[in-house]
């Protein structure tokens, strides 16, 4: 009798704690973040667009629908990322302060354990050590999601891309993971990017938000100017910002094509009319997998290269403050 009160009080246990096939749960709590909001996206398709997760009191909870794996990236009020490795029936916990965003602490799944421990041996190195870190975890590693991301935030979406290692690592983790859509598209990505860096501006037409079309004969100013930004990066707003003051003081002198790496195209055009933004945005929904960021050899947000009238590339993948910098230096005269 007691070993059937025992098996009954085990199960309802496992019944509260877990979240049902199909469906995928992460929950936790921060100190010093009593009351905030945040972003939630995934690269990999898991969900489409941007979700709103809400904090109160320190506490906040996110479930969605997720019938195998997904990748999760969540985007804090300091435009801070971090991701969470999500799968079917599973429930993670987050904790951590507000204060020391490096120190949190994700747990449920073995590969968000493996990436917490991941974390915490880079928050101990300096920059140039941190790569090689990331390509042992990834070559020990060749099951996981993790894996993944990490291959793409360090050797792809870095501020000097290593297109040719990104290339090697898709291609080993194809080896364990043949059906992974994500690994499929990244590789014929990759192959258009590894062998060099883009030096004439590509043959191209896309469709901006407001319907028009777009191409690389629209860009013959005596600079041209593609940049790519998101709604929830700071930099890559700030860098429109920037982009909007130059464009005024400069004019016909100037060409600008931004694309948008939103999930929502009407927000994304939302924002470019709230913020009278005049030149082509394009933002197809897609986001990471817009055929335009391979075109121009950029993985990044914020990101940008920019072109002479005859398409040329001068120069490439400037921070906002330098991208300013490097507009005046070409037409002030």
């Amino acid at each position: 009798m007691w070993k059937k009160a025992v098996f009954f009080l085990f199960s309802c246990f496992l019944l509260s704690c877990g979240t049902e096939s199909g469906r995928f749960r992460f929950e936790g709590r921060f100190r010093n973040m009593n009351q905030a909001e945040f972003y939630v996206y995934s690269p990999d398709g898991a969900i489409s667009g941007i979700d709103t997760v809400k904090v109160r009191e320190g506490r906040f909870s996110y479930e969605t629908d997720l019938a195998d794996k997904g990748t999760f990236v969540i985007v804090f009020p300091n435009f801070s990322e971090q991701p969470v490795f999500g799968e079917s029936g599973a429930t993670v916990s987050i904790k951590g302060d507000a204060s020391q965003m490096k120190e949190m602490i994700i747990q449920g799944t073995r590969d968000n354990e493996d990436m917490t421990k991941l974390r915490m041996e880079l928050n101990k190195l300096s920059p140039p050590d941190i790569p090689a870190a990331v390509e042992a975890f990834i070559r020990e590693h060749q099951e996981s999601q993790a894996s993944i991301y990490l291959l793409q935030r360090y050797f792809i979406l870095d501020r000097e891309p290593n297109f040719k290692k990104a290339y090697e690592l898709v291609q080993l983790l194809l080896k364990v993971q043949p059906e992974s859509g994500q690994l499929i598209e990244l590789e014929k990505q990759l192959k258009n990017l590894k062998n060099a860096q883009q030096r004439q501006m590509p043959v191209f037409t896309a469709t901006d938000i407001k319907g028009k079309k777009v191409s690389d004969k629209d860009l013959k100013a005596k600079l041209n100017v593609v940049s790519v930004w998101a709604s929830w990066s700071y930099q890559s707003t700030d860098m429109q910002r920037r982009l909007m003051t130059k464009k005024t003081k400069y004019g016909d002198k100037l060409n600008v094509l931004s694309i948008c790496l939103d999930g929502r195209p009407a927000e994304c055009k939302r924002i470019v009319d709230r913020d009278s933004i005049k030149w082509s945005t394009v933002c197809d929904g897609t986001m990471w997998k817009t055929p335009l960021l391979s075109k121009f050899g950029i993985a990044n947000v914020p990101d940008n290269v920019l072109f002479d009238e005859k398409g040329r590339v001068v120069d490439s993948h400037l921070t906002p403050a330098k991208l300013e910098e490097k507009i005046e230096q070409i037409l002030k005269n």
